[in-house]
């Protein structure tokens, strides 16, 4: 509020100014003649009452706009995107800066509405799941709890959530083995079951979600192996997108509450913005295709640019340098959702692999007759083993799903193409091989 009254004082100070060398010389030239003193007096009062009177006008033209556009920045950090400021036009500079104001207003909006649309989206498919899911925050209570999990406890949700796992009896699963099978009684049902834990960060914090899958049921071993699955990549494909989507939004709100806000704020808005949107759409189409999962849903091909896939996956991986060696504009057939999620797998392994040891993770693209190869090169330890590289559920690393390169060498071979992982031969790192052919027809999966 000091700078606000520092500023009006200012411009009002600067506006008397101004307009003092007149009153001066309409005082001397008024009160040095010949007039009455009735009429001196009058004269006095109206000349330094307009003078008063537009230097406050002025304060007000300067100082009003300014305000309209710190209540209009106001209400976008605290999330209210319907305000709009009036009566700009493009005709002047003020006027630009409040239309730009009510663009970024539009474009946060439609973003919130994307980002709640995912969000339903995927609690519809949770809800549908017929093995209970119970999410619980690193304080051990329950945040999420799905229509199986409230069939088991016989409660309804909101009698669940907030309770810890020791009053619900789950805090033994919490810990120890992540897969296991045990007999149990439940105030829903009895029977044995199927228990799979693993962990998930949210708003920086570790979460553990538990499934439990009732192995009394007559359902086929495919169905189960396809739910378990399902699970998996869910957690694992959130956990990839998720993050940036939250990192991005959280600069964001950093950029605007900067006093003075940087000059390339627009650009940095306009480029995380559009991370953000991409994620979140790419999600809920990927989510979407799962939804009914008995098996990868076949690319829907259409031409991307190399360039533009390339760059905007290298976006998404914040946490190591990822540089971007430049490669020929060429247009490619795919599938942009689906090939987007495989360079997003990549370059997170890659990142992960290179902060135990630093160095950066780089990215290239080469066009040949017969198709196009995306390579990714890191600065990590290198594979210790090969041969279970592709194998469903295997992982080297601590928390690790096991699955993202499965599904990513899937998604190569639905495309027509290979994907390959080996020890650089030239220094300590990794390097992984995408190739996508030309034309290339999706596979039965």
């Amino acid at each position: 509020m000091r700078r606000s009254l520092d500023h009006d004082q200012k411009v009002l100070g600067l506006a008397l100014l101004g307009g003092l060398p007149a009153v001066v010389v309409s005082m001397v030239m008024l009160w040095g003649g010949e007039y009455e003193p009735k009429v001196q007096w009058t004269l006095t009062l109206l000349i330094i009452l307009t003078w008063w009177g537009l230097a406050v006008v002025l304060r007000h033209r300067v100082v009003y706009p300014l305000q309209t556009v710190a209540n209009l920045l106001e209400a976008l950090r605290e999330g209210d995107y319907s305000l709009r400021g009036r009566h700009a036009s493009e005709e002047d500079a003020l006027g630009q800066v409040i239309l730009e104001v009510n663009t970024l207003g539009s474009t946060l909006y439609q973003q919130r509405i994307d980002a709640v649309e995912a969000t339903a989206l995927l609690a519809t498919v949770i809800e549908e799941i017929d093995s209970a899911l119970f999410a619980f925050d690193s304080e051990g209570l329950l945040r999420l709890v799905n229509r199986a999990g409230e069939r088991i406890l016989a409660q309804p949700a909101d009698r669940l959530l907030q309770r810890s796992a020791i009053d619900l009896g789950l805090e033994d699963w919490l810990e120890g083995d992540l897969e296991r099978t045990v007999q149990r009684t439940f105030p829903g049902g009895a029977g044995r079951w199927a228990v799979r834990r693993s962990t998930f960060r949210l708003d920086a914090r570790q979460h553990h979600l538990l499934v439990i899958t009732d192995l009394s049921l007559a359902l086929r071993e495919e169905e189960r192996q396809a739910w378990r699955r399902l699970i998996r990549v869910l957690g694992h494909e959130l956990n990839n997108s998720l993050t940036p989507i939250q990192s991005t939004a959280d600069t964001l709100q950093a950029l605007l509450r900067r006093d003075p806000q940087p000059v390339d704020l627009e650009e940095d808005l306009g480029r995380g913005l559009q991370l953000i949107g991409s994620r979140a759409r790419s999600l809920g189409r990927f989510i979407g295709g799962y939804s009914k999962l008995a098996r990868l849903p076949r690319p829907d091909l259409e031409p991307i640019s190399v360039s533009r896939w390339v760059h905007r996956a290298a976006r998404v991986e914040t946490r190591v340098p990822v540089e971007v060696t430049p490669g020929p504009d060429v247009t490619h057939e795919a599938d942009p959702d689906q090939l987007e999620q495989v360079l997003i797998n990549l370059l997170r392994n890659a990142a992960d692999a290179t902060l135990e040891t630093g160095g950066g993770v780089r990215v290239a693209w080469q066009a040949h007759g017969d198709g196009v190869e995306i390579t990714v090169e890191d600065d990590g330890p290198g594979l210790a083993r090969t041969d279970n590289l592709f194998v469903p559920f295997f992982s080297t690393k601590p928390g690790g799903s096991g699955i993202g390169l499965v599904l990513s060498l899937q998604i190569a071979e639905a495309h027509g193409g290979t994907l390959t992982l080996e020890n650089r031969p030239d220094s300590q790192g990794c390097i992984a091989r995408l190739w996508l052919p030309s034309l290339a027809e999706a596979l039965p999966l």
